[in-house]
């Protein structure tokens, strides 16, 4: 499959958060930057924030002991680079898998790079994923973010839920679906060696915000569900809240995540939307 001119893809997306899903029963195709790259591209592929490769578990070696999860979710950003997990992803994920009845029952365990997560696939089509715990990020010193808009500093609060987040919540002189947020910076940047994901929070109401999100390897996309799982965290951390509901209005949508027993739960849409076949440029072969 790696000297394949031409891949299979079904697209799909989360709250607008797209995805090129690949079927690689055998485990022969192993992506390239450059075609996660072109894939991705816009104007030259597809388009996408990301690809996903649906992988027979038993056939990656570092994860084939995890017999309860037959398919593992082999995410790339956009960029080409690989992430821990994507939770607007993995329920697209899951759902292809339904639709494409590679699993029959609506309540399963897939494999992904940050471990096994139970997933349901709602009667209204939704789907719910469990996303584990969160945890703060320590740092020596206060986390800030500076963008275009703002000449002054924003605190942030570091979380990992697996993948790394830095939630900023803006103030209220700065319109949140207006500001320019550029190419955000975090400091001090030896506390995100591998990048981090910047979540800008509004409050809209008791237990509802709004969130614009930059995401390493991607930029500026319509929806992260990691993301709105470290939003939640952060909310309910600063309630003093152990359990509870938060809905995260993002520009493609609407998320809501729940924290139960300390584990926090994503919701939300998972839509397909295409599917065929895409011929790659011989030099990418």
């Amino acid at each position: 499959m790696a000297l394949l001119a031409e891949l299979s893809f079904t697209k799909g997306h989360g709250t607008a958060n797209d995805f090129i899903l690949v079927s690689d029963p055998r485990n022969e195709w192993t992506p390239t930057v450059p075609q996660i790259k072109w894939l991705c591209d816009r104007r030259r592929g597809l388009g996408a924030d990301g690809v996903i490769r649906v992988v027979p578990t038993a056939l990656v070696s570092e994860f084939s002991d995890l017999a309860i999860a037959p398919w593992f979710m082999d995410y790339r950003n956009a960029d080409g680079s690989i992430a821990e997990m994507c939770g607007n992803g993995a329920r697209v994920f899951a759902r292809y898998l339904v639709a494409s009845g590679l699993e029959t029952n609506k309540v399963f365990v897939i494999a992904t790079r940050a471990g096994l997560h139970q997933v349901e696939v709602n009667s209204d089509f939704t789907v719910s994923i469990s996303m584990g715990v969160a945890r703060a990020v320590a740092s020596e010193c206060p986390i800030t973010v500076n963008i275009r808009s703002s000449e002054v500093e924003l605190v942030a609060t570091g979380v990992h839920i697996p993948n790394p987040h830095a939630v900023v919540h803006l103030p209220e002189t700065i319109k949140l679906m207006e500001a320019d947020l550029g190419s955000p910076r975090v400091t001090p940047g030896e506390v995100f060696p591998e990048g981090v994901n910047i979540e800008f929070v509004q409050h809209v109401g008791p237990n509802h915000v709004a969130m614009r999100v930059v995401e390493r390897g991607s930029g500026e996309t319509m929806s992260c569900g990691t993301g709105a799982c470290a939003v939640a965290w952060v909310e309910m951390q600063e309630m003093g809240s152990s359990q509870g509901e938060i809905r995260v209005d993002v520009p493609g949508g609407t998320l809501w995540v729940s924290l139960v027993d300390k584990q926090l739960w994503l919701r939300g849409s998972a839509d397909l939307v295409a599917r065929g076949k895409i011929l790659l440029p011989t030099e990418l072969l």
